[in-house]
């Protein structure tokens, strides 16, 4: 069936300038990840995916709170075992479709992010936050754990910030959010827009095939021994000297020119 025109929504994508800027757009239900917001984030992110005029991604949202989370009465709603593994399924497919994403993606937070909606903001490759910007993981208060989001949150930060987060349930504010290193970014709160901009901009002059090249790389080495992960990073260097674009960054070096990128 055909989307209704009329209908409003879930999530919305504006390009500019090689930058794509995805947004939740139902602050009437604070940005819940439900069943169909997800489908509409999992669908825009895959029309990014093979889309070469894009090189970086900013996820966004609308309304006082960036995203509380799966939608718990949708949750509530539901009974049957399958149905709730499915749910969990889906959340964990567009948390991968982020990491797997070829461009960079920058959580650009404001107010609160919370269990499924920390884990949004962990799973982006960059985040800037407001001052006022706080993550939770509550998931323990209402008997539910955050075990999902545990995933993402644990490959952020350390340990015992994780495990303090995930057994207390307290609101983390944006700087000790960027101590513990869940946000790469924290700027004021009326400053938000114009930082986010200027750093997806920044990235997005780039060669779109090496940050393609090094974000992959990046994740895929994380996994590996140490042992390993020096050959494989070892192929992919040799393999992106190849590349038109690292001979061209090269020459302009040496030349003392701005390179002329073909993104290839």
């Amino acid at each position: 069936m055909p989307e209704d025109p009329n209908k409003t929504p879930l999530a919305t994508r504006n390009d500019q300038d090689g930058v794509a800027t995805v947004t939740l757009a139902n602050p009437a239900r604070r940005n819940a990840l439900s069943r169909a917001m997800m489908t509409a984030l999992h669908d825009i992110f895959d029309e990014i995916a093979t889309d070469r005029a894009v090189r970086c991604v900013i996820l966004a949202a609308e309304g006082p709170v960036f995203c509380a989370g799966h939608d718990l009465k949708e949750m509530n709603g539901i009974s049957d075992c399958d149905k709730h593994a499915e749910l969990f399924t889906q959340c964990s497919d567009l948390m991968l479709r982020i990491v797997t994403l070829p461009q960079p993606v920058i959580a650009k937070v404001h107010g609160m992010a919370t269990a499924a909606g920390c884990q949004l903001v962990a799973s982006c490759d960059l985040a800037v936050a407001g001052t006022s910007a706080k993550f939770a993981t509550p998931g323990v208060n209402i008997g539910l754990f955050c075990s999902t989001p545990m995933v993402a949150l644990s490959r952020n930060i350390a340990r015992k910030h994780a495990m303090r987060m995930l057994l207390t349930g307290d609101p983390v504010p944006a700087e000790m959010a960027f101590s513990m290193g869940l946000v790469s970014d924290v700027t004021d709160d009326a400053d938000l827009d114009d930082a986010t901009t200027k750093l997806a901009h920044g990235i997005a002059e780039r060669s779109g095939m090496t940050v393609q090249t090094g974000k992959q790389a990046f994740y895929k080495q994380l996994e590996m021994p140490l042992s390993d992960a020096y050959s494989y990073a070892s192929a992919v260097m040799t393999g992106n000297m190849q590349k038109h674009d690292a001979r061209e960054g090269i020459g302009a070096f040496v030349e003392k020119r701005h390179p002329t990128w073909r993104h290839e």
